[in-house]
């Protein structure tokens, strides 16, 4: 009996599984005919795969991912505009430090250069948005081109990488064996001399604060971080990245955020420190001449990659190395540090500040516009457990949930502040869910915003995403509004229409609940987070008092 003939390997066969080999749990994207050789091999094994209804929600899928776990999201898409349709997924990614890895299908190479169908220089587009693209023009260099693109986007500064595929030479076969993955090495601590230096200028300074960026909420270096804390009473100021460093059981030394506003107690204890010290924060996060008006100011630097050097941003120390190692470091030179009793004063009268702060945005109901913000925001934390990660929209309700939202773990608390970019929310809550899928996940937006990535509810649905997500109505773009009439003393462009969430959620097998007013909020939390499936709760808010809140924010930080 003749035996039926074995198909060859085909490159796309290779690829997938050099993906699995690299650990990749979850594959999102959007088939297409130029990348349908990928999406067949996956048929016969490789991650799971999940198919969006837009390419550029796959890609905030495949950032959260990599946000969540350190190891980058895969994002599959054809040609053409398959591909352009990533361009904001990838750049929010690659500005804001999440690992993700495009896949891009392209046309035959003997179609790259002609005016043919979806032909296009998707490489010269994709090098735009990511920090490392290749396209591949032999089969057999597949596997080390994977390789490479996977050291690219977990090397620090951490982003988005981009392979370009060609439909011909995914069909072809290869011979070519998958490499084993080869994740960049630990670099160890800081030269211990630098460390002596950094600990000679805070044993000497009479307010030294610790500002955590990004890279010091990686979970090596929190757990770093902490024992610091632990050790000196230092206290710590977050940016909104790595929201979530200071404990529960650290709290007393928490005084707040910064990214956003001018005047918040974690803005003043910034101000007045003698001695700042940086660890793993990055200049997108928050622009240092918004925050470092004194120059001349002492600022020691801790991370793995080199300091910006900036005008406002001079460090009298870098400490390069692995974040982790050099603060374990760090600590043992500081052991014994004791802050001056006015320092210790000073840094309670910041915490209380911060207390009075949501003491304020205590009430329910602010106007006729609806709930207030800020109590809704309060709402949220009192309701939510503590392991409870929420993917947070951009738009006005960003501004309430940077400002009162605590989160006692990072990574728990998800924010768009490099780019700002609308629509993410509800597709990192989708992803959220996926790798951590016995955590509560709740997500945060605007009307507006919400509608940016809705088309997701059907992928959440088919997933069985227990979810929920919160939107902010005020039937308009809030944030720009504000904006403009600061600016212009009149609003332009920024009015929406109202829709039925109600009825939208249904046509999703999703639960809708349309609220009237602040005494239904809570009960129908509770209801939403129990039940299976999906849940989307429409609350009406009062953005009237916006243009106060306003001016307390700096202008270069808002869209």
């Amino acid at each position: 009996m003749t035996q039926p003939h074995a198909r060859p390997v085909r490159t796309a066969d290779r690829l997938v599984e050099g993906l699995a080999a690299q650990g990749v749990p979850y594959i999102f994207g959007v088939p297409g005919a130029k990348i349908d050789q990928t999406y067949d091999a996956l048929n016969d094994g490789g991650p799971e795969l999940v198919v969006c209804r837009h390419e550029q929600n796959a890609a905030f899928m495949a950032g959260a991912v990599g946000r969540l776990t350190g190891t980058p999201g895969v994002v599959l898409v054809t040609s053409g505009p398959g591909t352009t349709n990533l361009a904001t997924g990838l750049v929010t990614a690659n500005t804001e430090g999440d690992p993700v890895l495009a896949l891009c299908g392209e046309v035959p190479l003997t179609d790259r250069l002609k005016r043919t169908h979806q032909s296009m220089n998707a490489a010269g587009l994709l090098e735009n948005v990511t920090k490392f693209t290749e396209e591949i023009t032999d089969p057999d260099t597949v596997p080390e081109a994977l390789a490479n693109a996977f050291r690219a986007a977990v090397s620090d500064r951490r982003g988005a990488a981009a392979l370009v595929l060609p439909d011909d030479l995914m069909a072809a076969p290869s011979a070519a064996g998958t490499l084993t993955p080869a994740p960049p090495s630990a670099l160890g601590p800081a030269p211990a001399s630098d460390i002596a230096r950094a600990a000679e200028l805070i044993q000497a300074a009479r307010r030294p604060v610790l500002l955590v960026g990004v890279r010091g909420a990686d979970p090596a270096a929190c757990q770093a971080v902490r024992e610091l804390v632990a050790a000196t009473q230092l206290p710590v100021v977050e940016t909104f990245q790595a929201a979530g460093v200071v404990s529960r059981e650290l709290e007393s030394r928490y005084v707040g955020r910064i990214g956003l506003f001018k005047n918040q107690p974690g803005d003043a204890v910034v101000a007045n420190a003698d001695v700042l010290v940086t660890i793993g924060y990055d200049p997108v996060e928050y622009d240092p001449r918004l925050w470092n008006t004194d120059v001349e100011r002492t600022i020691v630097h801790i991370d793995v990659v080199p300091a910006d050097i900036d005008n406002h941003y001079r460090p009298a120390v870098e400490l390069r190395g692995d974040v982790d190692a050099t603060v374990h470091a760090l600590a043992r030179q500081l052991d014994g540090l004791e802050l001056s009793i006015e320092f210790e004063a000073e840094i309670a009268r910041q915490g209380e500040a911060l207390a009075a702060i949501d003491r304020s945005a205590g009430s329910p109901s602010r106007g006729p516009g609806g709930v207030n913000p800020a109590w809704l925001v309060l709402q949220l934390r009192e309701h939510l457990d503590d392991d409870a990660i929420v993917a947070v929209d951009m738009g006005t309700n960003y501004i309430h949930m940077a400002r009162h939202f605590r989160v006692y773990e990072p990574r728990h608390l998800l924010f768009s502040n490099g780019q700002q970019t609308l629509g993410v929310g509800l597709p990192w809550a989708i992803a959220a869910k996926l790798v951590r899928p016995d955590t509560q996940v709740v997500s945060v937006s605007g009307d507006g915003g919400f509608l940016y990535s809705a088309m997701e509810l059907e992928t959440a649905a088919r997933l069985g995403s227990k979810l929920t997500h919160v939107i902010m109505r005020d039937n308009s773009y809030d944030m720009v509004k504000f904006q403009q009439v600061l600016t212009f003393g009149r609003e332009s462009g920024v009015e929406l229409g109202d829709y039925d969430i109600t009825a939208y959620a249904a046509a999703f097998g999703a639960h809708g609940y349309r609220l009237d007013g602040p005494d239904e909020f809570a009960p129908t939390l509770r209801r939403a987070l129990a039940e299976e499936g999906v849940s989307i709760i429409d609350v009406p808010v009062d953005y009237s008092h916006s243009g106060d809140i306003a001016a307390q924010l700096h202008e270069e930080v808002l869209i």
